[in-house]
């Protein structure tokens, strides 16, 4: 509890320093760009016309059962590219930071803070392409709409977590960055982005048969997915099972990185 009060009253005493940290991120990003902004939203436009047509012709998704797929894919494509864009920008935030920290106090886990802040920044953006798209297929606009808030700020929780582990770690070992990469591409796989999980069957791998649509379960982006999508393009009041689920595996993370964080920041300066 001492450790929370701690790193809220820093929050606080450097807020101007986090947001000025997010606005010259945002000017940095699209310095010299033509599009700008708009590219943020351009961007997942474009990539999920590509994905439909591709599952659409090549893996027959017209006839797997989910409604309205333009839209279920992007609500996917949005927060697993936020989850990572978070996560990944938040594990070199220190090493980036190296020449400030050498030479003024500042608190250590305002850098991958002030990153995982930049990736939801982006990400509200693009919020606009979803808006777009479903007006585009016609898609209901449901009151539930605004529980999507809750499913959203839990996956923030969850990836500052996250965000922090990795950022303590890849201060000691640099090869983190590279198996993350590896790690973040399987996990897409397993979030139900571009397919029901219900249309799984079984596998079995070494003589041991599995379920899929529990293992896929096990994966914290599933809950904050398919909670986005329950009040968005489905009209539903997320259960009490989605909203203990997305609470719990945020403040674990939140937890757990906050802990692993503090322990090893002191080190930081001898590594970086």
């Amino acid at each position: 509890m001492n450790m929370l009060k701690a790193y809220i009253k820093d929050f606080w005493r450097y807020r101007y320093l986090l947001q000025n940290l997010i606005g010259r991120d945002f000017k940095l990003k699209y310095r010299r760009s033509v599009l700008g902004v708009l590219w943020s939203v351009l961007n997942p436009l474009l990539m999920n016309i590509v994905m439909v047509l591709v599952f659409s012709s090549i893996f027959d998704m017209r006839g797997a059962g989910i409604e309205n797929f333009p839209v279920y894919l992007l609500i996917g494509q949005l927060l697993f590219n936020f989850f990572s864009e978070g996560t990944g920008s938040a594990m070199s935030s220190m090493l980036s930071a190296a020449p400030l920290i050498k030479k003024v106090y500042i608190p250590k886990y305002i850098f991958p803070l002030e990153r995982v802040c930049f990736a939801l920044v982006n990400c509200l953006f693009s919020f606009i392409a979803l808006i777009i798209v479903m007006l585009f297929t016609g898609a209901k606009l449901h009151l539930t709409a605004f529980l999507a808030l809750y499913p959203l700020l839990t996956l923030f929780v969850f990836t500052l977590g996250v965000g922090l582990m990795l950022s303590a770690a890849t201060v000691f070992f640099r090869d983190v960055m590279h198996l993350w990469g590896v790690f973040i591409t399987a996990l897409m796989y397993f979030s139900a982005i571009f397919y029901d999980p219900a249309q799984m069957g079984d596998i079995t791998i070494a003589g041991h048969t599995m379920n899929m649509q529990s293992l896929i379960r096990f994966n914290p982006l599933y809950w904050y997915i398919t909670g986005f999508r329950d009040t968005v393009l489905d009209g539903k009041v997320l259960s009490v099972n989605m909203i203990w689920v997305c609470a719990l595996c945020a403040l674990l993370a939140l937890i757990l990185g906050l802990i692993v964080f503090r322990r090893q920041q002191d080190k930081f300066v001898l590594h970086i």
